[in-house]
This record gives structure tokens, C-alpha cells and sequence, in this order.
């Protein structure tokens, strides 16, 4: 196994980690603001609910059309910089939708902002992989993964507060501002030298993988990847959905005002502050007896994912349901550090960065991109109550995804 390079001390490296950090919760602000904001947005523009879930769904389809090429060019060119600019695009992506006039234009600026988030988490899962070592690989993974929920519960409490009082379209500019300073910082922070691809990588290849192409074949010969990606796609099907939604479904089945749906919205979105570093510590314990725990926390998160989700839905009693939207905010999360360990664990530190980024662009198709839609086109037809129940499912088939491709990952890891 590689080991963290040598100008990586302790001190870069926590400063590097603290700017991820903050990357990750300045992006999902900028791309979770909308949900908020979708109330006044309908209102605005009396757009139907299908219509509504494009504005979040079409983030995830320009990150996963975008998300392997540009990952290439993180793990062959420069990490640093890559963050910088895109950093710098989501920014001004989200300025940009200050300004729409209409649904259209607005959905345009959106699709920037997937772009500039497209390699984000790819190069910054890179970055942890080789700044701290395998056994601590989970825990630190986990306090960045917390930093993206917490970013979006920003974005709900911002953007129901300003939107309320300023309108929607000074809460998506004011949410721009800080990642744009934010993408200098980047700039001139540290990287990794770019590491040689080596021909004894873990898939059989006969020469030095050269092409994207040709990278992504050989992961897809890791029958690790397979399960992860497609349990990490369900899960963020689930996510996805709730996080565009919850604010609307707040307003609609609680009677709640924009600021007063931001903010319980965000108070569930926060508990990954708990629930993804929790997975991540506890995986790294329960690894040091059983080396599969990589994929057995997030068969059992999902798992609790799904129940706690149909019983919130289920209760009469507001005090009740926000109990278990609580501990959904927990569990829904939990599955993050252990399975963005474990695609690390299994593949060539040459290619880390594509490797996750082929986890986006599936997680993305298969998972975050139809599900806000599907949601929507539901709730025009049932109304979302009823269309949020379609949602466990995939937290069951998630548990399932990991808990059989637990087989594989022993046999796949990357030494």
C-alpha cells in the first residue's frame, strides 16, 4: 500500500482538509438553496411539480456527463487547481440564477453549477486517500462527508430566510459569494505529485492505462465496484429526493412558511454531523475484527435508512414523524465513509479520483438524477405525501447491494 507522500504533515495536511471541508459545504449550499426555494419559484412562475424537481435533477446530470473526463484530468494533471476552478464555475453558476427571468434560463445556469461541481468529490476523495493512512482512511472521509449535508442545511435555513423576506433570487446570489473567495485559497494550497500508473494494478491490463476509456473498463473488472456503486446510487436516490422535497413537503402537510420549513429541514440535514462520521468511526472499529465492515455499515444503514423513513411517513403525530426524520437524517448518511473508503481500498492509487468519479456519474444516472423528477411527477399526480413512499425501496435494495458484494471486497483489496 502507498503511503502518504512526504509533504503532507500533519499540519497541510489538516489545513488542506479544512479547506475540502469547507468546499464540500459551500457546494451543497449553492445546490440545495433551490429547495427552499422552490415554494416561491412555483409561485413565481406557477410551474407544476415534475418541472420543479428538473431544477435539481439537472445538477446531477451535467456532474455525472462531466464528472470522468474531468477527473482525469485531476488524477493526471493537477488537484489542486482543478478544485480552483471548479470552485470558481459553481460559484458564478449560482450568481448567474440571481439573474433568470424565466424557467428555462434558470434551468441553464443550473446546469453550470453541475458542471462546476462535476469532479469536486472525486479529487477530493483522492486528496484524503492519500494524505491519511488505510486504517484511518474511513474517519476522515466521514468528517468531509459531514461538511455536505451540513452545507445544505445551510442552504435551507438561508434560503428559507432570505427568500422569505428578499425573494429567491437574492438568496441564490448571496449563497455564490463565499465559494468564489474560497476557489483562491485553492489555488495555492497543496497537492500531491501525479503518481505514475503502474502496470501490476489490481485489474489485468498489458500496459500503463493511458485513456479514460481504458481506466473505466478496468474498473469495471473490480466486482467490489459493482455493488458499491450501485448501493451508493440508491442511497443518493433517497437523499436526493428528500432534500429537494422535505422543505416543500413541510410547507404543504404542516402549514410552515418558507423560513420555518428552511429550518427544520436543515435541523435534519445537520444530523450528518453525527451520522457520517459516526459510520466512519464505527467501520474503522468493527474493521479491526472484521475486515468486510466496509460494506457491512452500509447494508445496516440502508436497511434503517428505509424503516425509520416509512415510519415518519406513516406517523399522526408531528412530534412523532420529526423523531424519525431525525434518525433518518442519521442513518441516511451512515453509508458514506465506508463505501467511499472502500472504492479507495480497491483500486489503484493512480486512479482514485476516477474511480470515485465513476461512482458519480453512476450514483448520478441511477440514482440522484431521475429520483427529485420521479418525486415530482408523483406528487402532481398523488401528491407528495404519497409519492415519498416509493422511497424505502431503494434503501432495501441498497442494504442488499452491500451485503452481498461483502464477498468480493476481502478478495479485492488493494495492498
Amino acid at each position: 500500500m502507498i503511503q502518504p507522500i512526504e509533504q503532507f504533515n500533519n499540519r497541510k495536511a489538516n489545513l488542506v482538509l479544512i479547506l475540502l471541508c469547507a468546499a464540500y459545504l459551500i457546494d451543497y449550499a449553492d445546490r440545495m438553496v433551490i429547495a427552499s426555494l422552490l415554494p416561491l419559484i412555483k409561485l413565481e412562475w406557477n410551474l407544476p411539480d415534475s418541472q420543479l424537481g428538473m431544477l435539481s435533477s439537472i445538477v446531477s446530470f451535467f456532474i455525472a456527463i462531466f464528472v470522468l473526463p474531468l477527473s482525469l484530468l485531476v488524477d493526471r494533471w493537477s488537484r489542486k487547481k482543478m478544485l480552483a476552478i471548479m470552485v470558481f464555475l459553481w460559484s458564478i453558476s449560482t450568481l448567474f440564477c440571481a439573474y433568470a427571468h424565466n424557467f428555462n434560463q434558470l434551468l441553464i445556469a443550473r446546469a453550470f453549477t453541475g458542471i462546476g461541481e462535476a469532479a469536486y468529490a472525486p479529487a477530493a476523495v483522492a486528496i484524503i486517500a492519500m494524505m491519511f493512512p488505510m486504517n484511518k482512511r474511513a474517519k476522515y472521509t466521514g468528517i468531509w462527508n459531514a461538511f455536505s449535508p451540513l452545507g445544505a442545511a445551510i442552504g435551507f435555513i438561508v434560503g428559507g430566510a432570505v427568500g422569505m423576506h428578499y425573494g429567491w433570487r437574492s438568496a441564490m446570489g448571496l449563497m455564490a459569494m463565499p465559494g468564489i473567495l474560497l476557489s483562491v485559497f485553492f489555488w495555492f494550497s497543496y497537492d500531491y505529485k501525479t503518481i505514475p500508473i503502474e502496470n501490476n494494478v489490481i485489474f489485468s491490463v498489458k500496459d500503463n492505462l493511458k485513456g479514460l476509456w481504458r481506466t473505466t473498463v478496468g474498473l469495471f473488472r473490480i466486482h467490489t465496484l459493482w455493488f458499491v456503486y450501485l448501493g451508493y446510487a440508491m442511497n443518493m436516490a433517497i437523499n436526493s429526493a428528500v432534500l429537494t422535497w422535505f422543505p416543500s413537503y413541510l410547507v404543504r402537510y404542516y402549514a410552515m412558511n418558507q423560513k420555518q420549513a428552511g429550518n427544520i429541514a436543515g435541523l435534519i440535514a445537520m444530523l450528518a454531523l453525527i451520522g457520517a462520521p459516526l459510520g466512519g468511526y464505527i467501520t474503522d472499529r468493527w474493521r479491526k475484527k472484521q475486515i468486510n465492515a466496509r460494506m457491512y455499515v452500509p447494508s445496516i444503514t440502508s436497511l434503517f435508512t428505509a424503516i425509520f423513513l416509512i415510519i415518519a411517513l406513516l406517523c399522526n403525530n408531528y412530534y412523532f414523524a420529526m423523531t424519525f426524520f431525525l434518525l433518518f437524517g442519521i442513518l441516511s448518511v451512515g453509508y458514506l465513509a465506508p463505501s467511499t473508503a472502500a472504492i479507495q481500498d480497491v483500486v489503484h492509487p493512480g486512479i482514485r479520483a476516477v474511480a470515485f468519479g465513476l461512482n458519480v456519474v453512476i450514483m448520478n444516472f441511477a440514482g440522484a438524477f431521475w429520483s427529485p423528477i420521479l418525486i415530482g411527477s408523483l406528487s402532481d399526480k398523488f401528491g407528495l405525501n404519497i409519492a415519498f413512499f416509493a422511497l424505502p425501496i431503494f434503501g432495501l435494495v441498497a442494504a442488499t447491494l452491500f451485503f452481498f458484494g461483502a464477498k468480493y471486497y476481502k478478495l479485492q483489496l488493494h495492498k
